[in-house]
């Protein structure tokens, strides 16, 4: 948090005493010689508070850290100390106070000296003149390295905050990827932070709460730190809703008289029963956190009462077997309720979470939960990513969870790679920061978590990114199923894959994962790019034949002039913003001659200068409908192949083809004429293409089916079908059926008029499904096409 205010009257007194700080007890002394009266009272009663945190600090670091290493980490408080002069945190606290906590929190952590130095110093390079190598310098660069890690971007220009909280959130999490103490120091700062949040004003207090809420408590969930989790969650709701804090803390105290009594009968009833199965358990009865039961509230709509499983109890044993064991004696003792059961022993949580989770009747019918674990695993689940350093042994448990930790740290590193910005990228780790319990085996038995609500798109991006670039089709448990079926706990799942398939920007609508969404744009992203440079390259090189030049004629040198002038690197640029009309070709391409023209006057064969050559005949861009996404078959108007067809160029958009008389290219004809771009169907296209036609029916039964059997008959597809509001004894279907080309579309009309039940039908140019009654059209033609 950075200082509210800095009292002037301060600050140089406050310089003078940190500058000759050479140790708590020191600075105390050294204090004492300062000419002013009330700056020795101010400064002394500062730094004597300092040097009793301090001293907690250090009687805490080293129970665990090398002497030399508490010498650093003295050293370090001194930097933060000078560094911090006459900094005040918005309580009036001096700010110096804010990184000692940050670094005690660390050190309860038993994390290493670099990271209690980083947690000392995190505030430095942010708030102060002091830079990374100063800190690499005296420190060495690992703890330079996590001070920047955990530095925002101030010094850069941003258009909004949002971006620029993006940004910043890109280049902590990619500092956390190389070294998960980065987000561990900003974990501890953040936890300190809400510690006292009660002196800053409401509304920035509501949004950093629910930032906390939206990012470093998912977070502190995803690396195993379920304790930190859990108090983040509450300080988050304490400041979000107080009142609802406060009414809820309130009644919740008020009914743990009436239940003490069930909990205790509860516990003495497992206490007993466990020693006569011959297991060894320590049991403890828990209140489920304040958060947790508000969010089940909100969730099912509950009032405080309705809400049974309040209490919860967590047994403790000394090995795996004794936990199924003790579930065992649990369920003889009470009823199991059926579906409340989870063993995330047998497969445990992405973030390394192992326990057994079942729900019992106990007296009275109250549902009660009961967790399962051994000691070793309850270790892991409280602390998680950071018991790696709390407890420092070789057992498999913590190798499981450092490779788990180690493989999600490195998915934010291709997440960074397929994300276009870091809005973008900021999106994709939200959705990962929210493993569900959905767990999928692939053919071959291997496991897969996957958030609830996955479906088999999401599956093939988890096994590779190839898998889930060609996957056509899906078997789950055996059956084939469409990509998009939401997966179910479970469930196994074989992706059918084509190497000619390519990723849909439909899946879009559905995908859940982070890694899916972010692989499906960066490929859509990357294709449209191709497209649109091989469109632009077409394109250019028709604005260039009036004059008598080709795209050939067009010298490096002249290219590099075009693309210094306008900050690019690569003629891909150019030519990707040419076919995606952020630039027109005629432009670039009188541009491109004048810099050509120019070097070739100053050539030493000046007779090239004035060979223009004789103004060639612009021949159009031929259309073959298969270009991609950088050209685009008008919605409005639906060209097919034998329609005469013109090409505009949309801004961001690419190459929009129209029929010549689409009204809404009508519309457009003065406004956009410097867009307009000749174009023609490519002779022997095979593609297919979309076109709608309207068949007015007389109400029949089955008359649907018999017109949509024509239309199957002369080898179409039909992708869409819709009836208009019934007309007396007619009704209106609209079909949006695949054709090859005009000639098709009319073998199709004939099949179809030849229905008995058809009164009219006409392909639909430019206009929605008209409303016209029957007696409206009798002038119409019947076969338009």
């Amino acid at each position: 948090m950075k200082p509210a205010t800095r009292d002037a009257a301060h600050i140089s007194s406050q310089a003078a005493a940190a500058s000759r700080v050479l140790s708590p007890a020191a600075a105390l002394v050294q204090a004492n010689d300062d000419a002013s009266p009330a700056n020795v009272e101010a400064a002394s009663t500062e730094v004597s508070t300092e040097a009793i945190e301090f001293s907690r600090l250090r009687l805490q670091a080293s129970r665990y850290l090398k002497p030399e290493d508490v010498e650093r980490l003295e050293a370090a408080f001194q930097m933060s100390v000078r560094a911090h002069a006459g900094q005040f945190r918005i309580s009036g606290d001096p700010y110096v106070s804010h990184p000692l906590a940050v670094a005690e929190i660390l050190a309860q952590w038993h994390l290493d000296a670099h990271a209690l130095i980083g947690g000392l110093l995190h505030d430095v390079m942010e708030d102060c003149d002091i830079t990374k190598d100063d800190i690499a310098s005296q420190f060495g660069k690992i703890a330079a390295d996590l001070v920047d890690g955990v530095s925002k971007l101030d010094r850069i220009e941003f258009r909004s905050y949002e971006e620029a909280q993006a940004e910043n959130y890109r280049k902590m999490f990619l500092a956390m990827a190389r070294d998960v103490r980065v987000i561990l120091i900003k974990l501890a700062d953040r936890l300190h932070n809400m510690r006292t949040l009660g002196a800053v004003r409401p509304d920035k207090r509501r949004r950093i709460a629910r930032e906390t809420l939206e990012i470093y408590a998912p977070i502190a969930n995803r690396l195993g730190l379920n304790t930190l989790y859990r108090e983040l969650q509450e300080l988050s709701f304490k400041n979000t809703y107080p009142t609802r804090y406060r009414v809820l803390t309130k009644a919740l105290k008020e009914s743990r008289g009436d239940r003490r009594e069930m909990v205790g009968r509860l516990m003495s009833s497992i206490q007993e029963r466990l020693p006569a199965w011959n297991v060894e358990a320590e049991v403890y009865g828990r209140e489920k956190h304040l958060f947790g039961i508000y969010r089940k509230m909100v969730d099912k709509r509950l009032s405080l009462s309705q809400v049974l499983d309040i209490y919860g109890f967590r047994i403790l044993v000394k090995d795996m077997p004794s936990c199924y064991l003790a579930l065992g004696a649990l369920h003889e003792l009470y009823k199991p309720v059926p579906g409340k059961f989870k063993d995330y022993i047998a497969i445990p949580k992405a973030n390394g979470y192992q326990s057994i989770h079942t729900t019992i009747i106990g007296p009275m019918g109250m549902p009660v939960e009961v967790q399962i674990r051994t000691v070793d695993m309850h270790t892991v689940a409280e602390s998680g990513v950071a018991s790696h350093w709390l407890y420092k042994d070789d057992s498999q448990s913590l190798s499981d969870l450092q490779r788990k930790t180690h493989n999600w740290l490195q998915s934010l590193l291709e997440l960074q790679t397929a994300s276009g910005d870091s809005s973008e990228f900021l999106e994709h780790v939200k959705i990962d920061l929210f493993p569900g319990d959905v767990f999928i085996f692939s053919p071959k038995g291997k496991i897969y978590n996957l958030p609830r609500g996955a479906t088999a798109v999401d599956f093939a991006y988890a096994v590779h990114t190839d898998i889930g670039n060609c996957c056509v089709a899906c078997r789950i448990n055996g059956e084939l199923l469409p990509l998009r079926t939401e997966l179910k706990n479970g469930d196994q799942v074989e992706i059918v894959t084509a190497g000619h398939a390519s990723p849909n920007p439909a899946w879009l609508s559905y995908v859940r994962t982070g890694k899916a969404r972010a692989e499906i744009r960066h490929f859509l992203k990357s294709a449209q790019q191709e497209e649109a440079s091989s469109l632009g390259e077409r394109l250019l090189a028709q604005a260039l034949r009036p004059h008598g030049h080709v795209l050939a004629d067009m010298g490096s040198i002249a290219w590099d002039k075009l693309l210094r002038e306008n900050g690019l690197k690569h003629r891909d640029d150019i030519l990707t913003d040419i076919g995606l009309g952020k630039r027109l070709a005629a432009v670039v391409a009188r541009r491109l001659q004048d810099l050509q023209a120019g070097l070739s006057a100053n050539a030493a064969d000046g007779e090239a200068a004035g060979k223009s050559g004789k103004p060639r005949n612009s021949s159009p861009i031929l259309i073959h409908g298969g270009e991609g996404m950088a050209v685009q078959m008008a919605r409005c108007c639906r060209p097919i192949p034998g329609d005469p067809i013109v090409g505009m160029i949309r801004k961001g958009q690419g190459l929009e083809v129209h029929v010549n008389d689409c009204p809404v290219l009508t519309r457009n004809h003065s406004a956009d004429r410097d867009r307009w771009i000749d174009v023609e169907w490519e002779l022997g296209t095979e593609r297919m293409f979309d076109v709608t036609i309207r068949v007015l029916v007389e109400h029949r039964r089955g008359v649907l089916a018999r017109v949509a059997a024509a239309i199957a008959d002369q080898e179409s597809n039909i992708q869409s079908v819709a009836m208009d509001n019934e007309r007396g004894p007619h009704s209106i279907i609209n079909f949006v059926i695949q054709v090859h080309n005009r000639l098709h579309l009319a073998r199709i009309m004939r099949a179809v008029r030849r229905t008995q039940e058809v009164v009219r039908i006409s392909r639909v140019r430019a206009e929605k499904p008209s409303d016209k009654t029957p007696a409206d059209r009798k002038n119409q033609p019947n076969g338009n096409i």
